[in-house]
């Protein structure tokens, strides 16, 4: 059975992104438009990694995060911020909430599946 990530991103052309890159690397992917379905999905589906970008609508990334976090069941899925919102101070703000990783916009491809298969090998 293929490794399962959760994609919480809601720019199409990035989930597209992120869609040819994890299928060629053979992990299945669950998408999320926002954080209030990334909460949803995170329950239901049980991902074995979430990428969360933290600008979203509705609830940001760093909520959902603290909200994954705080759930027993879920807390131990690794979570990797992948944002364009890269400011000074930011990645500590997503580690406070939760992260286990973070990523700026734009990113290598490379690097980024290469921390995706250390978290999920």
């Amino acid at each position: 059975m293929s490794k399962r990530v959760l994609v919480v991103e809601d720019q199409e052309d990035n989930r597209q992104i992120l869609r040819d890159l994890l299928a060629s690397a053979g992990y299945e992917m669950i998408e999320a438009y926002d954080g209030e379905e990334a909460l949803i999905a995170a329950r239901s589906e049980k991902p074995d990694l979430i990428l969360m970008d933290i600008q979203l609508p509705n609830l940001d990334g760093y909520e959902a995060t603290r909200r994954i976090k705080a759930q027993a069941d879920l807390q131990h899925i690794p979570i990797v911020v992948v944002t364009s919102y890269a400011l000074s101070g930011d990645e500590e703000k997503a580690r406070a909430a939760g992260c286990d990783a973070y990523v700026a916009k734009p990113y290598s491809a490379r690097k980024l599946l290469e921390m995706i298969n250390g978290y999920l090998t």
